[in-house]
């Protein structure tokens, strides 16, 4: 019966899966935060260069001429997000607005004590030679456990990724 125990002491058969077993779980949670992390950081790129493509429209005056509204320039910020477009309209958020200067123009945070509050929201493009202030929210929801502690201002486990644009209105008519 000794002779046997020893025999299965020293038996290394299984050993690679038993260590593998306990490293599978670390290796695999880094590797999914890693490409979380690579797309919220590719998300947040598309919605910076989103944002400063649909503000142009603002500053060249052709929401105005348009007669846009808040619905129609977030449709324009989501024609310009590539590949995360499903339910862009539900999870993005804008806020265009007149400031007086371009110093301190102290808008509202629409994050309050974990929640989006879109109340304060709203749209006003202004006239030419107006100073503007756009401001983007998308809210991603994040996939990897203890990543929403990391990335998240919201309840729920969602990340709130935001662009702000400032400018000067050109002269159009």
């Amino acid at each position: 019966m000794l002779g046997r125990l020893r025999r299965y002491a020293r038996d290394r058969r299984g050993a690679t899966a038993v260590e593998f077993a306990m490293v599978a779980a670390p290796f695999f949670f880094m590797m999914f935060a890693i490409i979380e992390i690579g797309v919220v950081f590719m998300i947040s790129n598309q919605l910076e260069n989103a944002t400063l493509a649909a503000g142009r429209l603002v500053r060249t005056g052709q929401s105005h001429a348009q007669g846009m509204d808040a619905d129609g320039f977030k449709a324009a910020v989501c024609d310009r997000i590539v590949g995360f477009t499903g339910d862009c309209a539900d999870r993005l958020s804008v806020d265009v607005r007149v400031i007086p200067r371009f110093q301190d123009p102290n808008p509202p945070d629409p994050i309050q004590n974990g929640t989006f509050r879109e109340g304060d929201l709203g749209f006003d493009g202004g006239e030419a030679g107006d100073i503007i202030l756009v401001r983007t929210w998308y809210r991603h929801p994040l996939v990897t456990p203890f990543m929403a502690s990391a990335l998240s201002r919201l309840d729920g486990g969602v990340a709130v990724l935001s662009s702000t644009t400032s400018f000067r209105n050109e002269p159009f008519s």
